[in-house]
């Protein structure tokens, strides 16, 4: 399985992740991403300036497999109704 690094982006600053984490597949390092955000959105929620970071996702050779904004972990996706009025 591959190993996936989340990378914290602000501004020009970058806090790298050194160890990564073994996931499926880019699928589970989305969901893993959204959680990071959320969680330290929830512990560091004096920062705002977090709220212009982006989490980078890469693999093990450094090419990166997603940008995940942190305002966007802060969307939820509607879930529609199983009935239609």
């Amino acid at each position: 399985m591959p190993r996936y690094f989340f990378n914290t982006r602000l501004g020009d600053d970058l806090v790298a992740d050194p160890e990564g984490e073994v996931l499926r597949d880019p699928d589970q390092a989305w969901e893993v991403a959204r959680t990071m955000i959320r969680e330290l959105l929830q512990t560091e929620a004096t920062e705002a300036k977090l709220l212009n970071a982006t989490l980078e996702v890469t693999d093990a050779s450094g090419e990166i497999v997603l940008e995940f904004p942190f305002t966007e972990a802060l969307v939820e996706i509607a879930e529609t109704s199983p009935t239609r009025h």
